[in-house]
């Protein structure tokens, strides 16, 4: 019991302290992460987004300090940078920090996070693709900020051994849906 407090106050002490500079925002869509060194190519699933990287669901991720190119494709838009792999874990996927975007590049980005903090609306061209029971089902799904909080947690649990991989994994997998 106590062991079991101490565990949830420790947690709580690593999920207070927040790393990042920028919100992360939970996103979905496919990815494809390359390294530049090796030419590896793995195929993913983007969780979570922001500005300085995201999150790819991956089986097996490229190890830390890996440094990679990553191309987001969601519905009509595709964003493509220089990444840098900062956490990893085997069976789940990795945090990438994006170290290299290109003008170009910033505009798809930055449309996509005033998107998902509710900034603006969604682009009409991908609203319009959406059919009427898509729609429904999103206005009944929990808010950008309610999954980022939970993915957060559920991370912050895992790294302290709170939460085991799988059960961690399985948690993630089913926020995405």
């Amino acid at each position: 019991m106590l062991s079991d407090r101490k565990k949830l106050q420790s947690s709580a002490a690593v999920a207070s302290i927040e790393r990042r500079k920028h919100p992360r925002y939970a996103f979905s869509a496919t990815a494809e992460v390359v390294e530049t060194r090796s030419g590896a190519r793995i195929q993913g699933r983007i969780s979570d987004l922001g500005r300085g990287g995201c999150y790819v669901d991956a089986m097996s991720p490229l190890g830390v300090n890996s440094e990679v190119k990553i191309r987001i494709v969601d519905q009509d838009r595709t964003f493509v940078a220089q990444a840098k792999v900062v956490f990893a874990a085997a069976g789940m996927g990795m945090g990438l920090m994006f170290t290299v975007i290109d003008p170009e590049q910033s505009p798809v980005l930055e449309r996509w996070l005033a998107e998902l903090s509710g900034e603006v609306r969604p682009d009409p061209l991908v609203a319009e693709q959406e059919r009427p029971d898509q729609k429904a089902a999103a206005d009944k799904a929990p808010s950008q900020e309610q999954n980022y909080v939970l993915n957060e947690l559920i991370i912050a649990l895992m790294r302290k051994n709170v939460l085991s991989d799988l059960e961690g994994k399985a948690l993630l997998q089913k926020l995405l849906r």
